[in-house]
């Protein structure tokens, strides 16, 4: 076995990766950007080298430097994680060259599957099932519109080299693929320096499972069960479990006979993943083979009991598979999370900053966290904003739901804005609660975006009594006496709420809540125990109110005294300042393209500017026809969320 590795990536990935290491006891090398000097996986290398500048472009993409650091460490094996060079054929050449072992599959196999048009015609050759579309290269705009009217709207368009959700489009009508084209090969030719686009059908109410494969050197080969990632928005996966909810012992085994025979017709070694599309009907397509490490490996690793990382190690090595598919048993379920720095609130425009406040769940007894962040650390806004995976698991799909839903209470994260309330939302969600799943599902179920309202709590008198303990303990002067009566109010309406205080018991409009809370002023979290069950409640204060979070539900409270509320209710409300006539960065980015000038006349729909974060391009148009007052930023400026943009007159 290998005495040092190189891991060619940053953030969680590379943690997760020495993590098996360490225990293998094996050494790791990190490196790192500009922008990462200060990362956790940094932090926990043994060693660590810098490779460049922030941009991927000029550290984390460039195989010299790579191979530079592995020289001047000893380092005989890289492993890539997922993303970056993780599936360049040039790159593990490169790295065989040199006589350094690449930690994943012969370069033939890479080519092969990295090439979407390539692997389509390939599987089909292999007997897997594939989706009608147009397997060759796509030339411009109007060559899209011809293919996508011969093949039948919707159709997708995807990348060739493309991953991770960036390159790929859905249109509805002619109009659609022409702007997604544009739109793809940009985004292609930013995240992969290669524009190729190809051009399949969409496949309308799917659901999306792919199987995990493991080959050895010497022709073993084995699948290791299946994982729905159905949970998908813009393409990118966002809850994913092991196993589907919805497949049969049958349809389990032909997609994995499938993916079996699809690793063995490239001679494919180490850990890959092929990708499925399934109708409701259990009809399943292939999609593509990515030849690497998938980011929702972890619920394959609970439900089999078996590290991934451990048997890509192993058989970089020279290893032989340990077990044949006989061997191979589903044990439990487990659930991965998400939890990505992006406001779900302002459609999950990503977030970045300082981590000022970090407290992970308690792993172990049905929680498992994969984090790449650190309080005190920061979310560049330069590579992907992914902050962690929270996995829980536990005997069967209800237990697994709860033991994430509650990791997700417990897990505090401050400075950039996440998603853990809408992953709450949608774990509570019927259509997830009971397993009826597709790709569709965030579309279909919110279509107007994500907000306040999508978010409840089956009992938030509770939340209410909380606060009035909270307010007890910080400030007894006031609430001193056994029976003590307040106000609480609630809420952007301040409803209010008669409360009866004493110890350890809250009285809310008549209910009575004989309640327990573990709680040190300051803390961001509390632990409360109420009518025989525990309940996790984030805490914050924001002025004399209690800031709780629950659930995904938050809520302002305040807990007065009845003279207080009177007051308060005649205090004048402050009116926010009208924004109106700005064009305002919806993100913090990069203003990459400024498509107007002062003075200009614009229309309704009109596309103003291109701001880009993480390599995704979002495009800002006028909401109604105005004339250009202020130019009021410069293309190339690095602007902050809500910056202006343009003034109108």
């Amino acid at each position: 076995m290998f005495d040092k590795i190189l891991i060619a990536n940053r953030g969680e990935i590379a943690c997760r990766v020495m993590r098996t290491a360490r225990r293998l006891g094996i050494k790791t090398v990190a490196v790192y950007s500009d922008a990462d000097a200060d990362a956790l996986h940094v932090r926990e290398a043994d060693e660590a080298v810098h490779i460049g500048a922030a941009a991927s472009a000029e550290s984390y993409l460039v195989a010299d430097k790579i191979v530079a650091a592995c020289k001047s460490t000893g380092a005989q094996a890289v492993h890539p994680g997922y993303g970056f060079l993780s599936e360049n054929a040039a790159f593990a050449e490169r790295l065989a060259a040199e006589g350094i072992v690449f930690v994943g599959p012969p370069t033939g196999a890479i080519t092969a599957m990295g090439d979407k048009i390539a692997s389509k015609l390939l599987a089909a050759a292999a007997g897997v099932n594939t989706i009608p579309g147009y397997n060759d290269v796509v030339r411009d705009g109007a060559h899209a519109v011809e293919i996508a009217e011969g093949i039948g709207y919707p159709v997708m368009l995807k990348a060739s080299a493309g991953g991770g959700g960036k390159g790929m489009r859905v249109a509805y009508d002619n109009d659609q693929c022409r702007e997604g084209f544009e739109r793809a090969t940009s985004e292609a030719r930013s995240s992969f320096g290669d524009d190729r686009v190809f051009i399949e059908k969409f496949v309308e109410d799917p659901r999306h499972i792919e199987i995990q494969v493991l080959a050895d050197q010497h022709g073993n080969v084995v699948y290791l069960g299946e994982r729905e990632c159905s949970i998908q928005r813009r393409h990118q996966k966002v809850i994913e479990e092991a196993p589907s909810p919805f497949l049969d012992e049958d349809t389990r085994r032909a997609m994995g006979e499938q993916a079996v025979a699809l690793s063995k017709a490239v001679d494919y070694c180490s850990a890959g993943t092929v990708e499925f599309i399934v109708d409701k009907d259990k009809n399943f397509y292939f999609l593509e083979m990515n030849t690497r490490l998938q980011v929702e490996h972890p619920v394959t690793e609970i439900v089999t009991g078996i590290d991934l990382v451990e048997q890509m190690l192993n058989i970089a090595d020279g290893a032989r598979l340990p077990f044949a598919q006989a061997d191979v048993a589903l044990n439990g379920w487990a659930i991965e999370a998400r939890i990505y720095a992006e406001d779900p609130l302002r459609n999950f425009l990503p977030s970045v900053g300082r981590v000022s406040t970090y407290i992970e769940p308690v792993a172990g007894d049905g929680v498992r966290v994969d984090a790449g962040v650190y309080e005190g650390g920061e979310v560049s806004m330069f590579y992907d904003p992914m902050i962690a995976k929270l996995i829980g698991y536990g005997d069967n799909r209800a237990e697994a739901t709860e033991k994430l839903a509650q990791a997700l209470d417990s897990y505090v994260i401050r400075g950039p804005v996440d998603n853990s309330a809408f992953l709450s939302a949608l774990l509570a969600h019927p259509r997830f609660v009971d397993g009826r799943l597709t790709t569709a599902f965030i579309d279909e179920e919110y279509p107007d975006g994500f907000g306040h309202e999508h978010v409840s709590h089956a009992d938030p008198a509770l939340l209410l009594a909380v606060a009035a303990e909270l307010e007890q303990r910080t400030n007894p002067a006031s609430f001193s006496a056994d029976g003590e009566t307040a106000i609480v109010s609630m809420g952007e309406a301040r409803t209010t709420h008669a409360a009866t205080l004493g110890a350890q018991r809250v009285m809310i409009d008549g209910v009575s809540y004989e309640i327990e809370v573990d709680w040190t002023p300051a803390s961001p979290l509390a632990r409360v125990q109420c009518g025989g069950q525990q309940h996790a409640v984030q805490v914050m204060r924001d002025g004399v109110d209690w800031r709780l979070r629950q659930r995904g539900f938050e809520v302002h409270v305040r807990v007065v005294l009845p003279r207080v509320a009177e007051l308060f209710a005649l205090m004048p409300v402050k009116a926010p300042p009208d924004m109106s006539k700005f064009l305002l960065s919806p993100m913090p980015g990069l203003l990459v393209t400024l498509m107007v000038e002062e003075g200009q006349q614009v229309e309704p729909g009109q596309d103003l500017a291109i701001v880009e974060a993480m390599k995704m391009e979002n495009v800002l148009r006028a909401e109604r026809g105005a004339q250009v007052a202020k130019v009021l930023a410069a293309q190339g400026d690095s602007l902050s969320v809500d910056q202006p943009i343009l003034e109108f007159a």
